[in-house]
């Protein structure tokens, strides 16, 4: 399996790299404070689990292919980042319902807990910074002289991924814990609708526009 030195490095760089604010989690703060903790959380497990998927992609081969294709990149990368657009506009026209939601039920899942989970899913499997480092750092950490190659990367993606569990329901529960500052004010969870909203607007904009051009 997996050298211990290389499995500490790749968790040292893994760390690094998620608590660094990117798509996934701006995508569960929106969420946390359009619709609280249970949302939130419901979030990161659908992203962890559509980040694991990249990790399979890449373990059997097919993220040699998203990484080699500019094409297939940014097709990807621009489905992601509409995606996030269209969720954020319709957060955005949705919050005025924030205050009637909150009062049923402060820990509600909004939409549904299935539905967030795979919104939440849809925007793990299409995050440009992890597809890259999937793709093009994690195999730099496997021993192929050790054999079970696959094995050996989905073992460090499942490392990456406990990682990114932690730190982003922390990001998500601090959110939600603000949520309910906002919410003692009508105005003020108005405001935590729209800016919920305007947090995946301008994310999907952002995932757009940067990553790998070439």
């Amino acid at each position: 399996m997996v050298p211990t030195d290389r499995l500490l490095a790749f968790a040292a760089m893994s760390f690094l790299l998620i608590v660094v604010p990117g798509p996934s989690v701006l995508f569960v703060v929106g969420r946390a404070l359009a619709q609280g903790r249970r949302a939130a959380l419901t979030t990161v497990a659908g992203n962890t689990a559509g980040a694991y998927v990249l990790v399979l992609a890449v373990a059997f081969g097919v993220g040699s292919i998203v990484e080699r294709s500019v094409l297939v990149f940014t097709a990807l990368k621009l489905a992601g980042a509409a995606y996030l657009v269209y969720l954020g506009v319709k957060a955005w026209r949705e919050r005025g319902a924030l205050r009637a939601a909150f009062a049923e039920d402060a820990a509600a899942a909004g939409p549904g807990s299935a539905r967030t989970f795979w919104e939440g899913f849809a925007v793990g499997v299409t995050n440009p910074k992890t597809i890259v480092f999937f793709a093009a750092v994690l195999p730099q950490f496997v021993d192929r002289a050790a054999g079970q190659v696959a094995a050996q990367m989905l073992l460090l993606g499942l490392v990456f991924n406990v990682i990114a569990l932690a730190s982003d329901s922390v990001w998500g529960l601090v959110a939600a814990t603000a949520r309910g500052w906002f919410a003692r004010s009508p105005r003020r969870l108005s405001a935590v609708g729209g800016a919920g909203g305007i947090t995946m607007i301008g994310l999907g904009v952002t995932v757009a526009v940067t990553g790998r051009k070439d």
